[in-house]
């Protein structure tokens, strides 16, 4: 395997620099549409810990609404509170008593909790690099402006 090759930024060229710019850009945004992602995917997570904490012994028989589909809401009744039906992802769904659903999801939230703080981590170097090397930029810049009103 051949070793990456490290190249100094202030030895490149502003078209160069131009480039190395734009690929910065597409990966500060790749990264934060995926951070937006994952604070959905952990704010799903939350209410769905809300939700199971909903039920509760005391609401047995009583009228809920129960979800279909994300829009589409039937009424039922809470027949066995001690249990609820989790989706543990593509489409299968398993049976858990509300203390293993609250442990299923709290460690579903924790784990996307240190992913966004990684993530984040990651972001903010990668800011830093789009800074330093803006910077770059506008001294070459500034520098061929002087050079061509001396010329």
């Amino acid at each position: 395997m051949s070793q990456p090759q490290t190249v100094n930024v202030s030895d490149l060229d502003v078209g160069q620099l131009s480039e190395v710019r734009k690929q910065l850009e597409e990966e500060l945004n790749h990264l934060t549409n995926s951070f937006a992602q994952l604070k959905q995917a952990q704010a799903k997570f939350k209410a769905c810990i809300d939700n199971v904490n909903e039920v509760k012994p005391e609401n047995k028989g009583k009228t809920i609404l129960v979800p279909l589909t994300n829009s589409l809401y039937v009424p039922g009744k809470l027949s066995d509170p001690d249990h609820v039906i989790v989706d543990v992802g593509t489409g299968y769904f398993v049976q858990k008593t509300r203390p293993q659903a609250l442990k299923h999801y709290s460690g579903k939230v924790d784990y996307i909790r240190s992913n966004l703080e990684t993530l984040e981590d990651t972001i903010q170097k990668k800011r830093e690099n789009m800074n330093y090397l803006v910077g770059i930029m506008q001294t070459k810049i500034q520098a061929q402006t002087q050079a061509a009103t001396k010329g």
